[in-house]
């Protein structure tokens, strides 16, 4: 049995479910209604430990506040947790719920997420864009720096989602510029949201306790006042920061998707943050909403 069969099979109780949600999306599409709506929110979150997703805390509770309210006709995921050879669309219309992830209890590895997904609106990503290549995939379902978050966010799955992968071998500045050809999807009733950690450093984790490094504390405090100033040219070229920026991004992935919020940022746009705490010394939850309501 291949993959893709294996995902059909494993998805067969709900099959009814799904027909029902893509039908209905289908139709909604069809009626052209993506072309008139107000402009959606765009967010970044700190995902964090993905045990998030069957715990009740700070950090759960704000996301689930800052989403209350927003009523997305599909969600774009960009997520830490997906990197490929050249950029990638989600067109799988019954994603599966992928845990990425080992080492956690069988009640994490339980959880299901069953969005529908947007092919769709994949397919819109794809023609639309003028500067960049994205291709077709049809493998990928939701990793957990997707459906951790949403399944907060937006708990009753009844909301099409899909995603769009991190290119490893293009720069920040180059990822910065495709997302702004995402801006359209805004328009579209499309929220977007970034799933990464600004601070993301497990190899300097503290497993015991949560006092934040210094080097920590003072990048993120940097991060925040650059986005506040809408200095995007720094936070691109952030290896020029200085120590505390390569010691909290030795790996780019995680702060690569804060990029794509930062990029749809308009002079109409208002900026909140939320989830504004350092965990095991250095992950940062930082948090924010860009929005022009």
């Amino acid at each position: 049995m291949n993959r893709q069969d294996f995902i059909k099979a494993a998805s067969l109780g709900t099959a009814g479910l799904f027909g029902y949600k893509m039908k209905a999306f289908e139709e909604w599409n069809k009626s052209g209604q993506l072309e008139n709506s107000p402009t959606m929110p765009v967010f970044f979150v700190g995902h964090g430990n993905p045990m998030n997703a069957i715990m009740e805390n700070d950090i759960t509770k704000g996301w689930r506040e800052a989403a209350k309210g927003i009523e997305p006709k599909a969600i774009l995921v960009v997520s830490a947790h997906w990197q490929t050879r050249g950029t990638m669309v989600t067109m799988t219309p019954e994603p599966e719920t992928i845990h990425d992830f080992g080492g956690f209890p069988k009640a994490l590895f339980d959880v299901q997420y069953p969005a529908p997904g947007s092919p769709e609106m994949a397919r819109q990503v794809i023609d639309h864009m003028k500067n960049h290549t994205v291709e077709e995939d049809h493998e990928w379902g939701l990793d957990h720096g997707t459906w951790s978050v949403l399944i907060k966010m937006f708990p009753d799955a009844d909301v099409p989602v899909f995603q769009l992968s991190l290119d490893y071998r293009m720069s920040p500045k180059e990822h910065y510029e495709l997302a702004q050809e995402l801006q359209f999807l805004r328009n579209k009733g499309v929220l977007i949201v970034g799933s990464g950690n600004i601070v993301h450093n497990l190899r300097k984790a503290r497993w015991q306790d949560d006092q934040a490094y210094d080097w920590a504390k003072e990048f993120d405090v940097k991060t925040k006042e650059l986005i506040e100033s809408q200095n995007h040219d720094q936070l691109v070229h952030y290896e020029k920061l200085g120590s505390d920026a390569l010691l909290s991004i030795p790996t780019s992935e995680h702060y690569l998707p804060m990029l794509y919020t930062l990029a749809l940022r308009t002079p109409k746009d208002k900026l909140e943050f939320f989830n504004e705490s350092i965990l095991m010394g250095s992950m940062s939850m930082r948090s924010f909403v860009i929005s022009n309501n």
